[in-house]
């Protein structure tokens, strides 16, 4: 039951506009004073008509505030009084305890806990049986009880649908940037001057040195636009598998105004999962929520929220197995076409269609991970293909990566060739299915170019996917029909 006058109860989402949390605490203990001056049919604030009473409500105080503290407090405060002569009347304990006893039954279950106290009525939590989810990355040391976490998300949702805002959660290395080591540094790297470049701290070629880590940071090209459109339509989360020092210095790169993320930068410490990456941490719902990573290991309970990034390699450390890094190459990708600017027209339409296209249902009860699907579908949408020795001969190739990639990109598999099939995937040009395709003048081309349509989120030009050993046949054909006459 709620207290006359009780104002509502502070919500933790305030924190995502930037509020401390220091106040939320204040303002929640403030209203658990209220409350037990109520219970006593006190109003809150209202002045004693006696000196001694003052003294007594005083001691209350510090009786409560004891509460907070532990046994080892109260002890001290008992001991302060005897010092100072003024003893401690048994009917002033029995008045304390009862008191005290009303604040502790009201607070159970206990909402949260910070410091390892609860915020509300300051129990300790060793001696609760509390697990709930932690925040750290809001306040050290915070917990949130799970029927806390689902009020607060309820209210972060009720505010981001008013904002007309979804959650987007931003992977960090190889995705925004990519990091190394200074002692990862290839000799080519040192000959073209990469560390002297990135001890000058140039936003504009966006290189940078991270002091007392030893190490290089490249931003990726386009971020910053990127961040800065994104939040029109999305309240952002940094979530990293790095530790928590590293990605508050990336943050820091990225977002130097702290406009964007604020205290939402998520590290390996604030996992609750060991090598996932759970949305349980995030304020809001799933059904908000989109993702980009450049890995899907990490996000196994969170797949259909997942948009692959393709994975950004500058520094030579990051692509050993994968030729010449982006630095050594002195190239980088293009701002106006790379995977940011990419990834940030896709954004813009699942955010279209989620508020302005879904007028058929409630705001309330939409879902982004359906939108993504959808847009995702549209990329491959109206393709036929058949793939030519591209898989293991003992595998189902329905089972298969690629297969699987296909379809979720709006195309038809099959195993057999028709006049229906608009494709032909292979990795050279001498199957009897690839002869097939050149015979029926059908696309033919290397499964790259379906990487290339899942990253790049439309269809790509198939003459840039060339099947090896294409020519050489298409010479051959051309020497057998002059045999022939």
């Amino acid at each position: 039951m709620s207290v006359a006058g009780e104002s509502p109860s502070p919500s933790l989402s305030s924190l995502s506009e930037g509020d401390e949390f220091a106040d939320i605490l204040d303002a929640e203990l403030e209203l658990a004073s209220a409350a037990d001056s109520a219970s006593r049919g006190e109003p809150p604030g209202s002045p004693s008509d006696d000196e001694a009473e003052e003294g007594e409500k005083e001691d209350l105080v510090v009786e409560l505030d004891a509460v907070g503290q532990g046994s080892h407090k109260r002890c001290r405060v008992e001991e302060q009084h005897q010092d100072q002569g003024t003893a401690t009347r048994p009917e002033e304990d029995a008045i304390a305890g009862s008191v005290k006893d009303a604040q502790i039954k009201t607070c159970p279950p206990h909402t949260g806990f910070i410091g390892g106290l609860c915020f509300t009525c300051g129990k300790n939590q060793d001696e609760e049986d509390f697990t709930g989810v932690p925040f750290g990355y809001i306040s050290e040391g915070l917990r949130l009880s799970t029927s806390e976490m689902d009020r607060l998300s309820g209210s972060e949702v009720k505010n981001l649908l008013r904002e007309r805002k979804l959650v987007l959660i931003l992977d960090l290395d190889h995705t925004l940037i990519n990091s190394t080591s200074l002692h990862d540094i290839s000799a080519a790297e040192m000959d073209l001057g990469i560390q002297y470049a990135a001890s000058k701290n140039d936003p504009n070629i966006s290189l940078f040195t991270l002091q007392g880590m030893h190490m290089l940071t490249k931003l990726r090209p386009f971020v910053r636009k990127f961040l800065e459109e994104a939040s029109n339509m999305f309240r952002m989360y940094i979530y990293t598998m790095g530790d928590k020092a590293y990605a508050i210095e990336i943050a820091k790169l990225l977002d130097p105004g702290n406009v964007y993320f604020d205290s939402k930068v998520i590290s390996n410490s604030d996992c609750t999962q060991q090598h996932q990456k759970g949305l349980d941490v995030v304020l809001g719902a799933d059904s908000l929520a989109v993702i980009l990573d450049d890995t899907k290991k990490v996000r196994q309970k969170h797949k259909e929220n997942l948009i692959l990034m393709e994975r950004y390699h500058y520094f030579a450390a990051s692509c050993r197995h994968s030729g010449q890094s982006l630095s050594e190459l002195m190239q980088d990708e293009r701002e106006s076409d790379g995977a940011l600017a990419t990834i940030l027209d896709v954004l813009k339409r699942i955010h279209t269609i989620f508020f302005d296209l879904g007028v058929e249902t409630a705001l309330s009860s939409r879902d982004v991970r359906p939108v993504i699907k959808r847009v995702r579908q549209e990329v491959l949408q109206g393709c036929k293909l058949v793939f030519s020795q591209v898989f293991p001969s003992d595998c189902r190739p329905q089972h298969q990566i690629m297969w699987k990639m296909a379809e979720q990109l709006g195309a038809v598999c099959c195993s057999e060739v028709d006049p229906s099939v608009t494709h032909v995937v292979a990795v050279h040009a001498g199957t009897e299915k690839a002869r097939w395709a050149v015979k029926h003048k059908t696309f033919l081309l290397h499964p790259r170019w379906i990487e290339a349509c899942n990253y790049g989120w439309h269809r790509q030009p198939e003459e840039d996917f060339p099947v090896p050993g294409l020519k050489e046949d298409k010479g051959k054909e051309k020497v057998a029909e002059n045999v022939h006459l």
